[in-house]
């Protein structure tokens, strides 16, 4: 028969009695634990802090009860954690809106007998759960220290103030110079740049252009631009710009029908369009080879006709524009113009006498007298004019003055140059040892 052994180093040791008031040992490593409080003694305890509780709200109670007894906190004096709990209303605390020592704040003024918008006292339902913020003693914060948590408002800055800027002007006392020639450019005269056209110096453009590249003197000072001058001043030019004007050309070109001597009109191409390597005239006598700054610039001085043909002048000299087109201007132009009398060919043995001279002087347009001209005939049905002054389709609405009709108009002449053998449609440069007056 099997007999059981009890192992006593591997049994548990079953629980010990202790004796009342013994401290038990930690569990698990939570420190010591103090001993457990009976239920009499909590009850005590419980009682006592009840009792001192009471004993403290009453002594308050009679302290708010006398007169002045109550100071307010000071600003560097925390408040005390009894006085920072709100009153309850059971204890006898008035609500915020019936308070009457102070006004709610955010409330307006009113007029005596007229009504409050906003009245606390008929919105309880919104202040009831509202604590006072003066009543827990805690300081609100200044306007001007309020930080901004809500969108900006759009405010534009303030724009620039914009100053004139008024040109400052120049006083006589101010010129450091002493020069008693001196004159200003706002003083009574003519204008630097047209009084040297009219000299012949240079165009208007070429004489601002020398007067702005400080070419120009005037009595022996540097000229300005917008200066104006008397008549009989001594007017300088450096040889630099006779050098720059020396190297503007002028191109004859012979126009074919169906180009605009000036601007592009009505879907024609101006006749400048012309002016390129490929329709310069294999015989120009004066030596140039063509590039394009030859072309910049370049302006008609003088008109043809669309349907006219003929010697055209394209020029980037003014002295040239104003020698040919002047109001002055005494340069000729020869013209070879075809025409015909009540539609029938060779009207010069039908033609009057005295229709002919009225073309060489007589005639009228826009109530304007022509200055005399030269017309002749050089075979049955052409004639030839010679003109001293270009006026809008002048030999067109001169023949019509006199029952002609034009039906072929070609320049053949202007001044001194000729047309030649110059072939349509192409062109050369006016040679510096030729001129037109």
């Amino acid at each position: 028969m099997a007999t059981l052994k009890l192992n006593k180093k591997n049994s548990k040791p079953g629980p010990v009695d202790k004796p009342e008031g013994e401290r038990r040992g930690p569990l698990r490593g939570k420190g010591v634990s103090r001993p457990r409080q009976s239920l009499a003694a909590a009850q005590t305890e419980r009682a006592e802090r009840q009792a001192a509780f009471e004993q403290r709200r009453a002594s308050e109670e009679a302290q708010q009860q006398r007169p002045n007894a109550a100071r307010p906190p000071r600003r560097d004096e925390a408040p005390r954690f009894e006085d920072r709990r709100p009153q309850r209303r059971s204890e006898g605390a008035q609500p915020p809106y019936e308070r009457q020592d102070r006004p709610v704040r955010g409330a307006r003024p009113e007029f005596a007998g007229e009504p409050s918008r906003r009245d606390p006292r008929q919105e309880p339902q919104r202040y009831e759960q509202r604590p006072d913020a003066r009543q827990d003693n805690r300081q609100e914060p200044r306007r001007d220290q309020r930080r901004a948590t809500g969108p900006r408002p759009n405010v534009r800055p303030p724009e620039p103030r914009a100053f004139s800027q008024r040109p400052v002007p120049r006083h006589r006392d101010d010129d450091d110079d002493d020069d008693d020639n001196y004159r200003d450019p706002s003083s009574e005269g003519e204008r630097l740049s047209k009084h040297m056209t009219a000299l012949g110096m240079a165009s208007r453009r070429e004489a601002d252009e020398w007067i702005g590249a400080g070419w120009v003197k005037v009595d022996g000072k540097m000229a300005v631009l917008g200066q104006r001058v008397q008549p009989g001043v001594k007017i300088e030019i450096d040889p630099r710009a006779h050098k720059e004007q020396a190297k503007q050309v002028t191109i004859l070109l012979n126009k074919p029908i169906g180009y605009v001597s000036g601007q592009a009109e009505d879907g024609y191409e101006p006749a400048s369009v012309l002016i390129k390597s490929a329709n310069q005239w294999s015989e120009d006598p004066s030596g140039l080879k063509f590039h394009i700054g030859h072309s910049r610039g370049l302006a008609p001085a003088g008109r043809l006709d669309i349907d006219s043909t003929g010697l055209l002048v394209l020029t980037q000299d003014g002295r040239v524009a104003k020698t040919l087109i002047g109001e002055d201007s005494k340069v000729e132009k020869e013209y070879l113009v075809r025409v015909e009398l009540a539609g029938e060919g060779a009207p010069m043995a039908r033609f009057p006498a005295q229709d002919l001279a009225l073309l060489n002087h007589g005639l009228e347009l826009d109530g304007v007298q022509l200055k005399p001209a030269k017309v002749s005939w050089i075979n049955d049905d052409q004639l030839r004019f010679v003109l001293r002054e270009g006026r809008k389709r002048q030999i067109r609405r001169m023949c019509e003055l006199v029952g002609l009709k034009v039906v072929g108009l070609k320049r053949v002449r202007i001044g001194r140059i000729n047309l030649g053998h110059l072939p349509p449609g192409q062109w050369r440069f006016l040679s510096p040892w030729e001129r037109f007056d």
